[in-house]
């Protein structure tokens, strides 16, 4: 899936099906349903899924938490705009 047909799938009311966890609460976060994207990523402890969930509580504006869950992700604190993180995130997941 290109970065492209993934916004595509923002006008549906579910995402599309083999979409990865990451993936997931990326659309739904992207959907305004932040709690759904929350507790998709919440339980899980990889890196990757750590870096989701920094950004998520960027989201929420709970930044402390944020930078709790950076640094778990071995990645700096993202400075740019919300939607150029949600928008770099998308990009590397969809590479791998």
């Amino acid at each position: 899936m290109t970065f492209e047909e993934f916004k595509e799938t923002l006008g549906q009311p579910q995402p599309p099906e083999g979409l990865s966890v990451h993936l997931k609460a990326l659309w739904y976060n992207a959907k305004g349903e932040w709690k759904q994207a929350h507790d998709l990523i919440d339980h899980l402890e990889d890196a990757t899924s750590a870096h989701v969930h920094a950004y998520l509580h960027r989201v929420e504006g709970d930044l402390w938490n944020a930078r709790y869950w950076y640094n778990r992700a071995k990645q700096p604190e993202c400075k740019s705009s919300l939607q150029e993180e949600w928008e770099s995130l998308l990009r590397m997941l969809l590479k791998h």
